[in-house]
C-alpha cells in the first residue's frame, strides 16, 4: 500500500506543479477559445490542462518502474506498455483538438486506433463472468469489437460531463478511488496477481485527477481539454478492462474456497463494477445520444442538455451543482463496492436507499428557500437569511412587492434589491427569479444579469 500512496503523491505533484505552467504555455499558445452558448465560464479560459496531467501518468508509471514491489507489474505484464502507448495517442490528438477544433468524426477514428493499440499489446477482454451463465470466453474478433466499444463509451462519457469546474476530474478521482479499493482487495486477498495492473492504473488516476483538481475548482484557471478529460476516459477504460477481461473468475468462484468467496463476492460484480465506476457519465452519454437524436441532430452536435445543465436550469448555484454530481458519483460506486464485501447485509441496502433519499432531497432543494434562525444567521450565506423591510418611506405596497420578488429571486441580488434598493425613473427595480432563463442560482449561465429594469 505504501508504495501505491507514494506513486499516488508523485503523480498529484507532478501534475500540481506542471498545471501552472501549461496554463501560460496555453495563454501564449491561444488556446483560448472564444465562449460558446453552451458554456457556463463567463470569460475565456486556458485549456490543454490534459498535457499536465499526461506528464503525471508518465511520472508515475516511471515511478512505480522503480519500486520493488510494483516493478513486477511491468515485468509480468505489457498492460502498462499498452496504456502509455494509447495515452499517448489519445492526448496527442486532445491537444490538437483543443488547439485547432478537430471535426468529431477524426477524434472517434483516433478513439478506436488507441483502443487497437492498446488490444495489440495484450490489453484486451478475454473473458466475461455472466449472471446464471459463468464464465464465458470471447473470440479474438469478439474480445476486440468489445475493448474498442468500451474505451470509446468511457472516453466520450467523460468528456460529455466535462462541463463544470472541477466536475470531470473530480467524479474520476472518486470513481478512480472504489475502483481501487475493489482491485487491491482481488489483489492481496485473493492473491490474484492479474489484478495488479488495474490497481496501478486507479492509483495513477487518483493522482492525475487530484493534483489537477486545484487549478480547476470554480472558478477555474485552466480546463483540461480534451486532451486531458480523453485522457482520463481512457485510462479509467483500462483498469476495467484489465480486471474484467484478465482476472480469470474461477480463480475467485471455483474450488474448495467457492462458497466462501461467493458470500464475499457475488459472480457478477466483476462485470458489474467497471459499470457503476462510469454510471453517471454513461447516462448522460446516453441520454444526450437519444435526445439530438430525437431532434435530428447529430450525436455529437454540442447543447445545453446535460445533467450539470440540468441542474443549473433547476435553480442550483454551479459547486452545488458539482457537489450534487460528486454525491451520486460516489453513492453508486462505493455502494456496488460495499455490496461486492458483503452482498448479504441489510445495512447496506438499507444505507444506500437512505443515502439516495438524502440525494433527492438535495436535487429539490432550489424548491423551497430555507431560512436559518435568527441566531444563526451569521454564519449561513446570505440567500439563507431572514429578508430585511424596506425603509417605511416607499409604502408599504412597494415593500410587498419588493419582499415577494426576493423571496421568487431566492439568491443574493434580490435579497439587496428587497434590503434599499431606490426607485429610478422608470419605476422599481425587479429583480431576476434564479430559475429564470439564462440565470441559475448564483451562476448566470448566459450575460451577468443582476437585475432587470
Amino acid at each position: 500500500m505504501r508504495e501505491y500512496l507514494l506513486t499516488l503523491c508523485v503523480t498529484a505533484a507532478v501534475t500540481y506543479l506542471l498545471t501552472g505552467p501549461v496554463r501560460k504555455f496555453a495563454i501564449v499558445a491561444g488556446a483560448m477559445p472564444e465562449i460558446r452558448a453552451r458554456d457556463v465560464h463567463r470569460e475565456p479560459t486556458p485549456r490543454l490542462g490534459g498535457i499536465a496531467m499526461f506528464f503525471g501518468l508518465c511520472a508515475g508509471l516511471l515511478v512505480a518502474d522503480h519500486l520493488t514491489n510494483l516493478n513486477d507489474v511491468f515485468v509480468k505484464s505489457n498492460e502498462p506498455r499498452a496504456l502509455l502507448s494509447g495515452a499517448a495517442l489519445i492526448w496527442l490528438v486532445g491537444v490538437l483538438d483543443d488547439k485547432f477544433e478537430i471535426d468529431a468524426l477524426i477524434k472517434l477514428g483516433a478513439q478506436m486506433i488507441a483502443a487497437g493499440v492498446m488490444v495489440v499489446q495484450g490489453l484486451t477482454i478475454l473473458w466475461l463472468p455472466i449472471p446464471g451463465v459463468g464464465t464465458v470466453a470471447l473470440t479474438q474478433w469478439q474480445g476486440t469489437l468489445l475493448t474498442v466499444a468500451l474505451v470509446v463509451i468511457t472516453i466520450n462519457a467523460v468528456n460529455f460531463v466535462d462541463g463544470l469546474d472541477g466536475l470531470a476530474a473530480g467524479m474520476v478521482c472518486i470513481a478512480a478511488a472504489a475502483f481501487f479499493m475493489y482491485a487491491y482487495r482481488i489483489w492481496y486477498s485473493y492473491g490474484i496477481e492479474a489484478a495488479a495492473p488495474a490497481t496501478l492504473f486507479a492509483a495513477i488516476l487518483m493522482g492525475m485527477c487530484l493534483g489537477f483538481l486545484p487549478h480547476n475548482m470554480h472558478p477555474a484557471r485552466i480546463f483540461m481539454g480534451d486532451s486531458g478529460s480523453m485522457l482520463i476516459g481512457l485510462v479509467l477504460a483500462a483498469g476495467a478492462i484489465s480486471v474484467t477481461g484478465q482476472v480469470d473468475p474461477d480463480r475467485l468462484f471455483g474450488g474448495s474456497e467457492r462458497s466462501t468467496v461467493h458470500q464475499m463476492v457475488p459472480v457478477y460484480i466483476p462485470l458489474l463494477m467497471p459499470l457503476t465506476i462510469i454510471a453517471i457519465p454513461a447516462a448522460d452519454l446516453i441520454l444526450a445520444i437519444v435526445r439530438r437524436t430525437w431532434r435530428g441532430q447529430s450525436p455529437f452536435a454540442a447543447d445545453r442538455g446535460h445533467l450539470h445543465h440540468r441542474l443549473l436550469e433547476t435553480g442550483h448555484s454551479h459547486s452545488r451543482a458539482v457537489l450534487i454530481m460528486y454525491f451520486w458519483s460516489a453513492l453508486i460506486a462505493f455502494g456496488a463496492l460495499a455490496y461486492s464485501v458483503n452482498s448479504a447485509s441489510m445495512w447496506i441496502v438499507l444505507g444506500v436507499v437512505i443515502l439516495s433519499a438524502i440525494g433527492l432531497l438535495l436535487l429539490l432543494l432550489p424548491r423551497f428557500t430555507p431560512r436559518a434562525p435568527r441566531w444563526a444567521e451569521a454564519f449561513v450565506p446570505p440567500r439563507y437569511r431572514r429578508r430585511k423591510a424596506r425603509p417605511e418611506a416607499a409604502g408599504e405596497a412597494g415593500t410587498t412587492g419588493a419582499e415577494g420578488a426576493a423571496e421568487e429571486a431566492g439568491g443574493t441580488a434580490g435579497t439587496e434589491t428587497a434590503a434599499g434598493a431606490v426607485p429610478d425613473a422608470a419605476g422599481d427595480r425587479t429583480p431576476v427569479a434564479a430559475g429564470a432563463s439564462r440565470v441559475n442560482g448564483a451562476t448566470a449561465v448566459g450575460p451577468r444579469s443582476r437585475t432587470a429594469r
